[in-house]
């Protein structure tokens, strides 16, 4: 009985969306652009996250060592700046190995640096653990002794950290901004059908129809609207961001920053789990909205 009773109300939301085709294509069509706007957001925001991880692993703070500073004074302050939070991992670069370093930049120009070998000072190379620490770590190294000077890219770490945290802000108000004019869409459409079968329910009601058994159909039917929507702008977004990523890959830009950009299959799992809750959610609660006004006892 109960499979039975399933059953009725999945198909009965099945069939008001294939009565009321145009009221749901026009349903499916806002909620499909609304979705691919967040998907837009949704992914960009994921790829300034991945580009800020790989900053974070990669990104390098050089402290130079004055000249005159002994091996055990070295040690030191290598021990030092190790200890400080948001530290990675320091590696030590002696006079010799600086030397060696800038001969392999010059490549066949190596002979303008014969007799300069002694001019490139000892450093420690520092990767941060935790980037938004950048300022306050180096502020820290200064205050050492035997400081000569420390290079990085502080402007570009900050830039970057604003712009992530500006797109995590973006796409939260965007995806509210979204939810609501999807609901107001669905309540909207459904509320048509519900005011075509009004005569119905009544009956329905008259004769004993609890409001659940009512309700469930539009539900189901508000639902169907929010999967189909969602497959749909998964596989619009899925395939345009492939089209545009492999465009970028051979762009020199994106070779000099050397960025990878994620693979939309890494996203995948996020993004339909995000969109189908998105797509179920919002059909539900819209066609809850719609109903209200008619259940009424």
């Amino acid at each position: 009985m109960k499979y039975n009773i399933f059953g009725y109300l999945i198909g009965e939301g099945f069939s008001n969306v294939l009565k009321n085709k145009k009221s749901t294509g026009a349903s499916l069509m806002i909620m499909c652009a609304t979705m691919i706007i967040f998907g837009i957001f949704l992914i960009l925001s994921e790829n300034i996250n991945n580009f800020v991880a790989q900053l974070e692993s990669e990104q390098e703070i050089q402290v130079f060592i004055n000249d005159d500073t002994t091996q055990e004074q070295i040690d030191e302050l290598g021990d030092k700046i190790r200890n400080l939070s948001g530290v990675g991992t320091i590696e030590f670069v002696s006079k010799d190995e600086a030397f060696e370093l800038m001969k392999e930049r010059f490549g066949d120009h190596q002979n303008l640096l014969e007799g300069y070998d002694d001019i490139f000072p000892a450093s420690y190379i520092v990767n941060l653990a935790d980037l938004t620490k950048s300022q306050e770590i180096q502020d820290e190294i200064k205050q050492m002794d035997h400081i000569k000077e420390i290079t990085s890219s502080n402007d570009t770490i900050i830039i970057l950290i604003k712009l992530a945290n500006g797109i995590k802000i973006v796409t939260g108000i965007i995806l509210i901004l979204l939810i609501i004019i999807s609901i107001f869409i669905i309540a909207n459409t459904i509320k048509l059908t519900v005011h075509a079968r009004r005569k119905e329910i009544s009956i329905m009601k008259y004769v004993g129809a609890t409001n659940n058994f009512i309700r469930w159909p539009f539900v189901v039917e508000g639902m169907i609207i929010g999967i189909i929507a969602s497959a749909i702008s998964i596989i619009i977004v899925g395939v345009a961001y492939n089209i545009i990523a492999e465009k970028l890959v051979n762009v020199s830009f994106m070779r000099t920053i050397n960025m990878n950009l994620v693979p939309f299959g890494d996203m995948f799992n996020s993004i339909i789990l995000v969109y189908m809750l998105l797509g179920i959610g919002i059909g539900a609660i819209g066609s809850v909205i719609s109903m209200r006004k008619y259940l009424k006892v």
